[in-house]
């Protein structure tokens, strides 16, 4: 595999899961070859040029399958455009070429990042990355892309100001207030809940969203309950058991943090749906664990999860009990537009992360019971 290019790896891997989600790879591997620009050309012998969060190998791509009600599942990647030499201004600046090459090529609607890309721009960027960008695949449509922001490009600290002003010239204002009397524990904003992420989807249909991401550091599953409840709707109790199977119990959650987004729609007041991230391979001993934990929620919220070990199949040939970190995430989306559930998978181009002392499987059994879809 060292003999391999960074893109040769990466598309290879994306050419098999197009496969498992029945799409033509052709638009995913060239979206894929410009996202990655000069990197892509790198030897995998070579370290990673830049230390990308993305991945926690410095991989700059992850991809993810999304299990949707009523649709066949979709395929994603989340990357980080490359500049070169990479640093903070130049990925930003090959960021704002690739958007320039996509909005032409796939007629992507700019106004709203527009009217706040100015706030997440400064010559002395603070954080891991100035924009990421998620490329959506889903069969017989064109590809939908999403530009993520980081609030915190100037500080924790005057994040919830740009959050604020950003919301603000989107007509969202009024929703931002009640989302963080919610999420935000008293006295823990900027410290132990974090503003991290704020995206906007680059389309202007029905269903395009804003969505503001809020990391909990140190949080159980009370608190997310609380984070969710500003959303009307949601099922509190499907998102408690997802985050204690996911997580392996209710919290804390004293390793990686949890992550919950708020989905906004339109002009509407309050946000329409809610969304929880667990960093499940922080709470398990190693992939096995975390594949049958995976299996048993998508069970509970009434998906195959055959798609899902075709997926695992996909991007590694290693036995799972050999490493820790393949399975990134789980998460449960609750309200519109696409209720669901998505499981995020590392490329693992650089490294695989060792497997954990295994002891007691600490999976509960949840699987015989009853299969019940998630909460819209």
């Amino acid at each position: 595999m060292d003999g391999l290019s960074v893109f040769e790896h990466l598309s290879g891997q994306l050419t098999r899961l197009c496969d498992v989600a029945e799409l033509d790879p052709d638009a995913p591997v060239d979206l894929l070859r410009d996202l990655l620009g000069p990197v892509g050309s790198r030897r995998l012998s070579d370290p990673p040029a830049w230390p990308s969060d993305v991945a926690d190998d410095h991989t700059p791509v992850e991809f993810s399958i999304a299990y949707n009600e009523g649709e066949p599942p979709s395929l994603r990647i989340l990357g980080e455009a490359m500049g070169s030499p990479p640093s903070v201004l130049t990925n930003l600046s090959a960021a704002h070429e690739f958007l320039r090459t996509q909005a032409h090529r796939f007629g992507l609607s700019t106004s709203r990042f527009d009217r706040v890309q100015d706030l997440f721009a400064t010559e002395q960027p603070q954080g891991e990355f100035s924009q990421w960008w998620s490329l959506v695949f889903r069969s017989g449509r064109r590809p939908e892309l999403k530009v993520y922001f980081n609030p915190e490009v100037e500080g924790a600290q005057r994040a919830p100001e740009l959050v604020a002003e950003a919301l603000h010239r989107l007509g969202l204002g009024a929703a931002y207030r009640a989302m963080l009397d919610h999420a935000v524990r008293p006295g823990e904003l900027g410290q132990g809940d974090r503003l991290t992420f704020f995206a906007l989807d680059l389309h202007d249909g029905p269903h395009s969203r804003v969505k503001l991401y809020l990391t909990h550091h140190n949080a159980n599953v009370l608190d997310v309950v609380r984070a969710a409840g500003v959303v009307d709707g949601v099922d509190v109790a499907a998102l408690a058991e997802f985050c204690a199977v996911a997580g392996g119990g209710p919290g804390p959650f004293d390793g990686r943090p949890l992550v919950g987004s708020y989905t906004l729609t339109g002009d509407a007041d309050t946000p329409v749906g809610y969304s929880l991230y667990v960093p499940i391979r922080s709470y398990v001993h190693d992939d096995e664990e975390a594949r049958d934990r995976v299996v048993a929620l998508l069970a509970r919220h009434g998906f195959d999860s055959s798609a899902f070990d075709r997926a695992l199949a996909a991007v590694t040939q290693r036995p799972l009990r050999a490493g820790v970190g393949l399975i990134a995430h789980v998460s449960l989306r609750l309200g519109p537009p696409r209720p669901g559930v998505t499981v995020y998978l590392s490329a693992e181009a650089y490294q695989v992360a060792p497997p954990r002392p295994r002891q007691t499987p600490a999976l509960r059994n949840i699987a015989k019971r009853p299969a019940t879809r998630t909460a819209a």
